[in-house]
């Protein structure tokens, strides 16, 4: 168990990683809210560091119930739903799986499946092509490296075909029970409107948040930042009313602010 107060060193080297760039993307992202203004984050990283942990908590008593959506028993299952749910949704995905895991339900059997087949399987998923490569090829790699099984750390599931460190920290935060932070669409979207981070790269926004977080807390704060997301904080139309997080958020008040302009 890490130590629950980052150091320092720890939170001044996430908050240097920001880069400029950012700085643009955060303003792109920011006009869903139907304002050009750039929000202000907190100024130093420990403020940061204060709004992630309250943010954190808030979000726990608002989603008591926070977990992965996807459908699944087996650490195989897991990996082969979060390669089929990149550009799709969880529900679609959890249309697909039964039938999927009832005719594939070892590693071998996805290494030796015929791809026309297997595409037409998956093809609700959309990029089917490209997922059921994916699938031949990591069944493969499971029972050549591994056994057949999946393995339980980062360095050996990135190593993996079609598996990213998104899909390998819902792996390990899911199935191993490894603290880990996947960063999707709707965490990447929360905690730049949140005023956590500027930077639109998955891999540091992954390391920026963490460096904020217990770790403890990194998997259980991914799903909850996904609820509020879907439910609450959408890309278009985000509920600003009913935000359990509003007098926290800086969009919100640059937005409110550009109103009464």
């Amino acid at each position: 168990m890490v130590d629950s107060r980052p150091s320092v060193s720890s939170v001044s080297g996430a908050a240097s990683a920001a880069s400029v760039s950012g700085a643009s993307s955060f303003t792109d992202a920011h006009r869903t809210h139907g304002t050009h203004s750039t929000p202000h984050a907190p100024a130093t990283p420990l403020a940061r560091t204060r709004r992630a942990r309250r943010i954190n908590r808030l979000l726990a008593d608002e989603y008591p119930d926070a977990h992965c959506e996807l459908d699944f028993t087996t650490p195989l299952e897991l990996i082969v739903a979060t390669v089929l749910s990149a550009q799709c949704t969880d529900k679609r995905v959890n249309k697909v799986t039964p039938a999927l895991f009832a005719e594939f339900p070892d590693a071998a059997c996805y290494a030796g499946a015929n791809r026309e087949h297997l595409e037409e399987l998956i093809r609700p998923t959309g990029f089917f092509r490209n997922k059921a490569a994916n699938l031949i090829g990591l069944g493969a790699a499971l029972c050549d490296l591994h056994g057949g099984e999946v393995p339980g750390t980062m360095a050996e599931l990135v190593a993996l075909p079609g598996v990213g460190r998104k899909t390998a920290n819902v792996v390990l935060g899911n199935a191993f029970g490894v603290p880990g932070f996947p960063v999707d669409t709707h965490v990447g979207r929360l905690v730049r409107r949140l005023g956590l981070t500027t930077e639109t790269d998955a891999v540091v926004v992954e390391r920026e948040i963490t460096a904020m977080v217990e770790k403890k807390e990194w998997t259980m704060f991914s799903h909850r930042l996904i609820f509020h997301g879907r439910q609450v904080c959408s890309s278009r139309a985000p509920k600003c009313n009913v935000c359990v997080l509003a007098t926290l958020c800086p969009s919100r008040a640059a937005s409110e602010q550009e109103r009464v302009k």
